[in-house]
């Protein structure tokens, strides 16, 4: 008999809502590989999604430690029993891997494996994916139990409703780009006016300062000097779009990262002066890292663009149960009933909803000559 945890229908149930919490494809991916570890007891597992170019597009595993895995090296190619799940579309368990014909060896750090249960994950005819297991953890008096037939079901079962967990993800994925794509056309269409605003009114400034040259020297001065500011206005509308249209880098940096870097940007295209500190800071899922990211860029263009703010802090720091993005201006200020009344929400609104939509929430205190500090707070996972 084979030695499980415990196990039966309620830890199949765990498992399969774990894996329907997440939406993100890195997130689910590792709780698929989490939950089939844990519910057949194996010492290792991962999960790779094949590319088209004999290589994997993300390679997930759980049971080896984040120095092991750096010490193996790059990613496997799609070879050996690998590949063979992936081309023959069927499961594979094996006493000993290192005895199967097709077995290619390991890079140097890599764990020594032999007992091995591998799926396809299929979408239709696709396979979208190959989880595997190895070392099943069990007493061994006789030198080794291996994965059982009820262990090749389970993990079919579990590959199944991963299937779906990863569709889902990817149609999500697909869904984000639609919608960064209207955002970077939204955003275009707005450099575009903004920034020819600006050079029109600056050529106008040149045609008249080059009509006064002869006639009026002083004026002519005063409209160069304006031709100045004009184009000190379109440099900064230039930055700052190039700072929003940038992709983030949240996967590879991190929001604390990103953000530093992007504020780094910020001060060298203001006058004002803009500092960014973080403390405690963990990875957050990927949705509340991007929502608080955008709350910070809409908080942040309010500051620089109508503020008037001579020093602008952002601040990241964990607590106990939440994590808490903070944005203070020492600028003018504003009355929030008065602004709510008139209509105007400078962006407050759309704050607000992205800090509702990945179960946060956002605060704004501001009073006309005081500043103002918009902080949002998303739950601790």
């Amino acid at each position: 008999m084979s030695h499980r945890p415990p196990s039966g229908l309620a830890a199949v149930s765990a498992a399969l809502l774990a894996m329907s919490r997440h939406v993100e494809m890195r997130d689910v991916l590792k709780t698929i590989v989490a939950s089939a570890r844990e519910l057949l007891d194996a010492e290792y597992a991962a999960l790779g999604v094949p590319d088209d170019h004999g290589g994997f597009a993300q390679f997930v595993v759980d049971g080896v430690s984040d120095d092991q895995w750096k010490a193996i090296g790059p990613l496997p190619r799609q070879h050996g029993i690998l590949a063979a799940m992936l081309q023959e579309a069927k499961p594979q368990r094996l006493a000993d891997v290192r005895e199967d014909p097709r077995f290619e060896g390991w890079p140097d750090a890599h764990p020594d494996m032999s007992d091995f249960l591998g799926l396809p994950i299929q979408d239709g005819d696709e396979t979208i994916g190959a989880l595997f297991l190895a070392n099943k953890r069990c007493p061994r008096p006789t030198g080794g139990c291996n994965f059982t037939e009820e262990d090749e079901e389970l993990l079919g079962i579990l590959a199944q409703h991963a299937a779906i967990a990863l569709t889902n993800a990817r149609l999500y994925e697909r869904s984000r780009e639609l919608t960064i794509a209207e955002e970077r056309s939204r955003l275009a269409h707005e450099l575009h006016d903004a920034v020819s605003q600006k050079l029109f009114s600056l050529r106008l400034t040149a045609q008249a300062a080059a009509a006064l040259v002869d006639r009026d020297p002083a004026r002519a001065k005063g409209e160069l000097q304006q031709v100045a500011a004009l184009a000190g206005e379109a440099v900064d509308e230039l930055r700052a779009a190039v700072v929003e249209l940038r992709p983030a880098a949240l996967d590879e940096d991190g929001l604390a990262a990103t953000l530093r870097n992007q504020i780094q940007v910020l001060d060298r295209a203001h006058a004002a002066r803009v500092s960014f500190e973080s403390a405690g800071v963990r990875a957050l899922p990927s949705a509340q890292e991007e929502a608080m990211l955008r709350v910070a860029q809409e908080a942040l263009h309010n500051a620089l663009r109508h503020s008037g703010a001579g020093q602008v802090t952002v601040t990241l720091v964990r607590r106990a149960s939440d994590t808490v993005l903070r944005i203070t201006d020492d600028g003018r200020g504003f009355d929030t009933q008065a602004v709510r009344r008139a209509g105007r929400h400078l962006g407050l609104v759309s704050m607000r909803h992205r800090a509702a939509g990945v179960g946060g929430r956002l605060t704004v205190a501001s009073e006309p000559g005081q500043g103002t500090t918009i902080q949002m707070e998303v739950p601790c996972g």
